[in-house]
């Protein structure tokens, strides 16, 4: 498993919020859920995308947007159109002037949602509400937007999910946070592909012969009792060589990447209640509950049990 396949190893969905929105111009949408990661994508019409930092997107039919959290921004038929509704945490929809929700208002059935039936836009947004849900070094790595467009990437699964959104048979949201996994899955890995210059450096360096086999070593066995010097050994250079080389392109030294790459497992991992304190430890590489408490607070400011909190609600 290289360093992509285990970080995209880490989106989940659990009940994702998943809704086919209908609209006619004007409309605009002003998204305040602060939830963590957001994919839109467009089945018929148009959108701008309009973050509150960096330039404005415009999103065709068949294109795909990714927006990381929890930086608001908006939606809308045109960057001058105002907004008139608003996305709270916890998806509430409220008109602007007036206050009023619209969850009702505004229903067109089954997870559809519009002011107008035979609207001349048709998106899909799929959003992962919850923090646990994705892994946190892959949210770091990204912007705050990714685009394609439908020109970017041949797939089947836009138009997939447009079909089964709308659909209510047993087991539905189950196949529906699936297929959103493989949405963002895919849409990712097409934009890590064609952004080498700006990707992230763990994604350059894989193609580094020194720095890409300690890189994979530590992905694939983070439980090990890894050393420098035994990472060296395995790529075939002096401790001193693979050190500099790996913070060279890296940005941190081996052994402080390790701890970050174990503590954003474990913190994945304590997102299963039924997973016990001292399991999580274990299986990513600290001998006890205590040792994985320890380096997880002095890392992350808090606890395991409060990130375990937090992540599940």
């Amino acid at each position: 498993m290289d360093v992509l396949e285990s970080l995209l190893d880490g989106p989940r969905a659990r009940g994702a919020f998943l809704l086919r929105s209908v609209m006619d111009p004007p409309w605009s949408l002003r998204i305040r859920d602060e939830s963590p990661l957001t994919v839109v994508a467009m089945v018929r019409g148009w959108a701008w995308l309009l973050p509150d930092e960096g330039a404005p997107h415009r999103l065709a039919a068949g294109d795909v947007a990714v927006v990381r959290g929890p930086d608001h921004y908006t939606m809308a038929d045109d960057p001058a159109t105002a907004p008139t509704v608003v996305i709270s945490p916890g998806q509430v929809c409220t008109r602007v002037s007036d206050g009023a929700h619209l969850a009702e208002e505004w229903d067109l059935g089954v997870r559809t949602w519009g002011a107008d039936p035979d609207g001349a836009t048709v998106m899909l947004t799929g959003t992962y509400e919850h923090a646990g849900e994705i892994s946190r070094p892959l949210l770091s790595a990204l912007p705050g937007v990714i685009t394609l467009t439908a020109a970017d990437w041949d797939t089947p699964l836009v138009s997939l999910l447009a079909e089964e959104i709308v659909r209510d048979h047993p087991g539905q949201r189950a196949v529906l946070d699936r297929l959103l996994d493989v949405l963002l899955i895919t849409a990712l890995r097409t934009w890590f592909g064609k952004q080498r210059d700006r990707a992230p450096a763990w994604y350059r360096a894989q193609g580094d012969p020194v720095v890409g086999k300690a890189l994979q070593l530590l992905q694939n066995a983070p439980a090990h009792p890894w050393t420098v010097a035994k990472l060296a050994a395995e790529a075939g250079v002096s401790r001193a060589a693979l050190a500099r080389r790996f913070t060279e392109l890296i940005g941190e030294p081996p052994m402080s990447y390790l701890t970050n790459w174990r503590l954003a497992l474990a913190a994945d991992l304590l997102c299963q209640p039924d997973v016990t304190i001292g399991a999580v430890a274990r299986q990513v590489g600290y001998s006890t509950a205590f040792a994985l408490s320890a380096a997880f607070k002095r890392e992350r400011g808090i606890s395991p049990q409060q990130h375990r909190q937090l992540a599940t609600g």
